[in-house]
This record gives structure tokens, sequence and C-alpha cells, in this order.
């Protein structure tokens, strides 16, 4: 095509675009009219093809770094997953994932699982984003979605304003999302002007809009992700082959590790650029295409009489929120063969898949040695525990209030718990260990709350008992209970950061000594897992997601009792006091009575008037050899120039830390040239008196406590704002966030250091984060996600 004619041709296609925009007649009969009835359209070519490699190496990494920041997981808004060709094509609902106020459970609409054609999600109400009517450069470029909305960015970019007008932007999570068919196209247009794609971002260069315009005007052509190289493919046989053993004791393990695994991404770690996982259950055996069993959880009855665990391609976009990956090689085969395999117990029959059963591990898989469980779970603690954060159930303030700001993990020594009389204490507990997903999707929340609260209190006075004979005089009770990562493993610990509505876990014991801990042995691991992972339903009614967030409630003091069980019988009391302030009737009765009634001596001698804190330290040094340093800041290579405003940075509290917002992401340009930028992350840790409280957690809070936590590196999936400094200009930077005193401070703060969600730099910045990070973690980083940056 000539220069001319292309010029004719945009100019044909901009003067259709202002005539629809202008003219709301044109609904979907005019559509019809003009470019025929919609149907799904074939848009996967071959992988090997020219318009393949065009989408792949020019399309693709626009789509990913400027709209899949926004649109992937559940989260997405309007259900809007554009991580994958098959997610592009599938399109959009007006229906929200996230929906705490509905009365019955929803239907399932998880990508690659609960359909799997297009034809099959219009079926299920899914609209287009892009053109199925005739193909052809206009129809493909006015009767889709995401042409219009491109284009409708292109003519209204944002406005010149460095914070939005909050009257007319909203951010917030659960916002009224509009959603428009292309039929609706034209009234949005008149509607919000200012709301084309990227929503409230700046609009992308010119160069790539045309790139994804000419691709949309070419029919939006993509292919599928590529497929595992061969190398790759006989590791995965090998690993399908022991995963699918025929003997009872096999599959009984079989079915174990795959309810613990089914949210990781697994990979083989001799790989530079791996290709990740995902463990499934086909009705089909290895070597024969999969034929998933798509269920609500993973434990619910599959309909075959065999099960065969299956290696099924990620075949989306790796993002940071949902990226869990575990490593897989020849050790961690001979690990699995270990712990399941090798001991000497017996498999006599297959667990049940109703409810009541297999909603229960310790019922489920009673016959499997309990320390082989915990073992399994430890052994890759921090992923066992990621689990619950980058599930689904983490999403939201509701769900996360359940736990605080910033807090520790410890684990209690399997050693300690290898003892038949532990096997047996567990196994008589089977029924105070219920969960609330035996119960399915739609619950009713108070009387199970109550239901479940009773069993609760009935396990820790059980559990109590049980304790208070093993520990008589304190015997053992010291800090040979806690675990030391078998001195190599540094999944021995963890630290755990909430950020309001998302949250963070990472190896080791990060930022000054937190408020509480806990300390969590196998029956805790387990009810966490099968509460908020496995058990959990993102698409449940408002009394499983309540009763599943009140059910946590019993958790977390649970792991936190475990914790006060070292420090001395008085100081437990002062403690439990301080974190529960102002907690009502029943939870005061509830943590004096059940949860507190472990009454025997700690074996630690303690020697200054802060225990806490001295305990902490003890257990700081057990694990010294296990610790990473990852997150360090005074590890960074701008630390010994510039470690004091590094340490101001870290001592924000008070008013100062209450103004930032939960995650900040700092990036110093070196003044030595030839060396990459530094990344930091500013954490704020909200206080509060308490954190019991469901829905009114203002009231609880204690601005004055709040402080923050630098680390080294980027820490969290939501960056909520940006910093982009000089080195040179670290030290001033310190010196003003530490003097802010109101909003306006904090503004001024970031007219000067801030890179806002409305800088015409916004992009390139991105690209460079985005790529640092990559570099530095090229197995761990995932594409960040965009949509909780502030307005301020």
């Amino acid at each position: 095509m000539s220069i001319k004619n292309k010029h004719q041709k945009h100019s044909l296609l901009l003067i259709l675009t202002l005539f629809f925009s202008g003219c709301a007649v044109y609904a979907g009969l005019t559509l019809d009219q003009l470019y025929g009835k919609p149907q799904p359209q074939e848009r996967l070519a071959p992988a090997d093809s020219p318009i393949a490699n065009h989408y792949l190496d020019e399309v693709k990494p626009i789509i990913e770094n400027r709209c899949v920041v926004c649109h992937a997981c559940y989260d997405a808004p309007c259900q809007l997953k554009l991580s994958s060709a098959e997610g592009v094509d599938r399109g959009a609902s007006k229906q929200k994932v996230y929906e705490g106020t509905r009365l019955l459970a929803a239907n399932t609409t998880r990508m690659f699982i609960d359909a799997q054609s297009t034809a099959e999600w219009r079926e299920k109400g899914f609209n287009p984003v892009l053109n199925e009517r005739v193909q052809s450069e206009e129809a493909n470029t006015q009767a889709g979605v995401m042409a219009r909305m491109l284009q409708l960015k292109q003519a209204h970019p944002l406005p010149d304003q460095k914070v939005l007008n909050h009257d007319e932007w909203d951010f917030s999570l659960d916002r009224d999302q509009q959603c428009p068919t292309i039929e609706e196209m034209a009234t949005y247009e008149q509607s919000y002007p200012e709301w084309g794609m990227p929503y409230g971002l700046p609009q992308i260069s010119d160069e790539e809009n045309q790139v994804l315009m000419d691709w949309l005007a070419n029919g939006g052509m993509m292919t599928a992700a590529p497929a595992p190289g061969q190398q790759t493919l006989g590791k995965v046989a090998e690993w399908e082959t022991v995963l699918n053993g025929s003997s009872l004791k096999q599959q009984l393990a079989s079915r174990y590790i795959y309810e613990h695994l089914f949210v990781s991404h697994l990979y083989f770690s001799d790989e530079r650029q791996p290709t990740f996982f995902k463990l499934v259950r086909s009705r089909t055996a290895p070597g024969t295409p999969i034929d998933l069993i798509a269920t609500r959880r993973p434990y619910d009855d599959p309909g075959v009489d065999r099960v065969y665990y299956r290696f099924q391609p990620v075949r989306e976009s790796i993002v940071d929120k949902t990226h869990m990956p575990y490593a897989l090689n020849h050790a961690k085969l001979a690990r699995l063969h270990t712990l399941f395999i090798e001991p000497d117990y017996e498999v006599t029959s297959l667990p049940s898949y109703d409810p009541e059963i297999a909603a229960n591990p310790l019922i489920a898989f009673k016959q499997i040695p309990v320390d082989s469980r915990y073992r399994f779970m430890i052994d890759n603690a921090q992923n066992t525990i990621m689990g619950f954060i980058k599930g689904p159930v983490c999403r939201g303030q509701l769900a996360l209030n359940v736990i605080n700001d910033h807090f520790w993990v410890f684990f209690v020594d399997p050693a300690m718990a290898n003892t038949p009389s532990v096997d047996e204490f567990y196994a008589s507990q089977a029924e105070n260990l219920r969960l609330p997903a035996e119960n399915e999707s739609n619950t009713l929340p108070i009387s199970n709350w109550i239901s479940y609260a009773k069993q609760q209190g009935r396990f820790l006075k059980a559990k109590n008992a049980f304790l208070n004979d093993a520990f008589e005089n304190g015997e053992h009770l010291t800090t040979d209970l806690i675990w030391d990562g078998d001195g190599y493993n540094d999944n021995a610990s963890l630290t755990v950061f909430r950020h309001f509505d998302s949250a963070t876990v990472t190896k080791g014991l990060v930022g000054d000594h937190p408020k509480t801990a806990w300390v969590i042995d196998y029956s805790l691991l387990e009810r966490i897992h099968y509460l908020l992972v496995a058990g959990f339903d993102v698409y449940g009614n408002f009394g499983h997601q309540l009763v599943t967030r009140m059910y946590m409630d019993f958790l977390r003091m649970e792991g936190e009792s475990n914790f006060l069980s070292l420090l001395p019988a008085d100081v437990r009391r002062q403690e439990l006091a301080y974190w529960y302030q102002g907690a009502g009737k029943h939870l005061s009765d509830y943590l004096q009575g059940d949860i507190n009634a472990f009454e025997q001596p700690t074996g630690i001698s303690f020697h200054t008037p802060q225990p806490k804190n001295e305990l902490f330290g003890m257990l700081q040094q057990k694990l010294q050899v296990v610790l990473p340093d990852r997150y360090d800041f005074t590890q960074s290579s701008m630390y010994a120039n510039n470690s004091q405003a590094l340490y101001q940075l870290n001592r924000l509290s008070g008013i100062q830390a209450s103004l930032l917002p939960e995650v900040t992401f700092i990036m110093v340009e070196p003044a030595q040239s030839g060396r990459q930028a530094e990344l930091f992350t500013l954490i704020r840790n909200s206080a509060h008196k308490n954190i019991s409280s469901l829905f009114d957690e203002e009231s609880n809070r204690l601005y004055e406590q709040d402080n923050v936590t630098l680390v080294r590196g980027l820490l969290g999936s939501y960056p909520r704002a940006f910093w982009y400094l000089q080195e040179a200009d670290l030290k001033d930077a310190a010196n003003q966030i530490n003097t802010i005193q109101s909003e306006e401070d904090y503004r001024q703060f970031l007219d000067r250091y801030g890179l806002r969600r409305t800088s015409p730099d916004f992009w390139s910045f991105s690209d460079k984060l985005n790529e640092l990070n990559q570099r530095m973690f090229p197995i761990e980083a995932g594409l960040l996600d965009y949509n909780r940056i502030e307005n301020r």
C-alpha cells in the first residue's frame, strides 16, 4: 500500500470514528445492516506463519505491557483477560467475579477451564471486543470494542492535570464498570469521552497505537502459546509417569500432591527459559491429549473411576499477582519418593470425594503419615502460604483484614511432632477440624459460624490438654520447638505484609520486630490451605465468603497463641490484651477461655523487660544460617554512600507513615555511569487496636503507631505509587518525606519526586521497571498490576 493510500485509509477511519461517536442511533441493528450478523471468527494462525510471528514480535509485547497490566486474572475489569490470545477473543462480561452480596453461588467463568471455545463463551454471556461481523478493515475498526476504545483514547487523551478530578474518575476496586458492548459504544463514547483505553493512564504512543490499529484492521489474528520443546516434554512424561502410578499408595499420594500444588506454576529448574505448567486432573492417561476435569474445587468428585494427573502448559502471560513458581528436578522427585512412598504405611482404600470427607484433609489423607504431609508443605512453605496470598481469596479489604499488616511466621519442628501420639491426637480431632468448604459454595453464615466456633473451641481445649501433658513444667517448650530449616532450607521463616486489600509473603524475617507472630504446626497449616486455597470458591455466595473469613479469625488466633506459649505466662496475657484492644465481649471470652487455657511455663529464660523482642532475637539467631538477605536494603549497591538516607526512609512513623500509600516502588538512577538503576519498596504498616472487626476497620486504626519497612527490590504485585530519583537526590527526598504533615505536603513531594499515573513518562518508566525486575529475577518476576495506582 502506498503512503498516499495508507493516509487516505487512516483519514477514512478517522471520519467514520467521528461519525459513529457523534451519532448514537447507530446501534445493534445498524451494525448488523452494515457489516452482517456477528459470529466468532477463527483468529489463531499457525505457529510458524508470518502472521503468528508478527503477533508475537510486534503486537503481543504491546498488549502485555499496556493492557495486561490491568486486564489479568479474576479482578480484570469486565472479566476482560487480555493475557492470552484466547482471552482476547473471549472478550468481556458485565458480571463481576468479586461480588460479596450475592445470595447464590455464581456460575464459574475460569479461562481455559469452564469453556474451551469462543462460541462456548458467547453462550455464557461474554461479549466480543474484536469485530465478529464481516472481516473488512472498516468493520474491524468500527465494529470492534477494542479498536473503538483505542481510537477514543487517541481522540481524547488524559486531561492536563497532575491529579485527575475525583468526581469524574473512580479508581476504587468496587467501582461501577460500564463494560460496553459494541452496540453500546456510541453511547459510551458520548457519555465518557475521556474513558478510552488505557483507562486513567496516559495514551499509548502513536507508534504503538498504529501497530495495534493495523493489527485490528487486518482481523486481529493471533497465535496460541508455543508448545513446550521435546526435551521439556520428556521431563513431563517422567513426572506424569510417577504421579500416575497404579498402586493405591501412589494414587493417594498423588491426590495429596495435586490438591496442594494445583494453583502453582511448575517448572523444571535446569531450564534457563522454562515453560510453566499447571497440574490438572484429566480423564485421559499420559501420552494422550488432556481431557480436563473441570470442578469448582480440586477435591470435588471428578465423575470418573480413575483420575490422571497431567501437566498442562500455562497459556497466559505471567503476572506477578498469580505467579507461584514451584521448581521441579530430580532432587524434588526423590524427595517425594522419600516422603510418600518409602515410609511403611498401608493404603487400604482411596478416600471418598463426598464433601464431608474431601474437604477435611485430616480425614481424607489420614492414611498418609502426618510427618510426610507436614514436611511436604514446609519444604516449600512460602509456596504453601502464597496460595492464601496470591489465590483468589486475597482480593479485597474484607478478605484480608483478618491479618495484621506485618507479622513473622515460624514453624513447629517436624521432628517434635513425629510421634504416634501426635498422629493419634489429630485422628481423634477430625470432627472438630471440619472446614466451611464442606458446605460447598452456598452457606448460611450465622448458624454455620456458631457451629464452627464451638468445634474450634473443643479442639483448642483438647489441644491444650494434650500440650499440657507434652510440655509439662516447660520441658521442650523452648526455641528447640521451632524448625530451623534443617540447616539449609530458607523456607523456615516467612514474613507477611498486608497492603489493605492485597498482601505479600516472602522468605525470611523482613523488617523490624513486628507486633505479632505465628507459630504454625501441621494441623494449622493444613487447615489454612484447605480453608483459603483448596476449599475457597471465589464464585461462592456471600455466606461462604463470610464464614471463610470469620473462620480464619480462629486460625490466626491459634497461630498467635502458639507463639505466645514461648513467652512467660503473665506476658502472654499482656500481649494478648495489647493485640486485641477494644475487642468485643464474645471475642474476649474466647481469648481468655479457649485459646488461652495453656498454662505450662515456658522453658526459655528471659533476662530483659521486653521478652517478646528478646524471643525474636533468639529466633533470628537460631535461624541465622537460613535467613535470606534478598530484601535487606543494607545490601544495596547504594548503601555505602546513602546509608543515612535509607535509614531515614526505614524509620518513618506516625503521621509521615500514615500519609504514604501501602506500597511505593522507588527507582533510583545511580550517580556512576554504567551501573543499572536500583529498585526499592517502601511498605506502610498500618497499626490497629485489633483486627477482629469485619466491616469497621477504620474505627480500629491507630495512625500514630503506623510505621514502614524499606526493602531492596520490588515486594508486592500492586504498586500504589512510584518515586523516580537520581541518587544525588536521595538524601533530600528522605529529608523531605520525613517532614510531611498533610496531604498537601505529600502532593508537593510527589510533584518533585513522584511519577503519577498521569505522567507523560509513565509508560517508559513502567517498561524500565518491569525490565529491571525481570532481569534480576527471571523465574519469579511477573508483570505488575496497575489497578491500584493512586490518584493523588
